[in-house]
């Protein structure tokens, strides 16, 4: 489950730099600001799996 998790924020993190590269290459702040939030969403999930695998072992 752990590795599932963890696929996911660095899926999240891909699709976040995309869109952000995406709305700044357009110049749509919009867009780039959404990205940059999934980015950091992606990076929080990263944060917490790490934090389990610490008090896991």
């Amino acid at each position: 489950m752990a590795g599932n998790q963890k696929a996911k924020a660095k899926a999240e993190q891909a699709k976040g730099k995309v869109k952000e590269a995406a709305g700044r290459a357009v110049g749509n702040e919009s867009v780039e600001a959404e990205g940059r939030m999934k980015g950091a969403k992606g990076d929080a999930r990263e944060a917490k799996e790490k934090a389990k695998d610490v008090f896991k072992h």
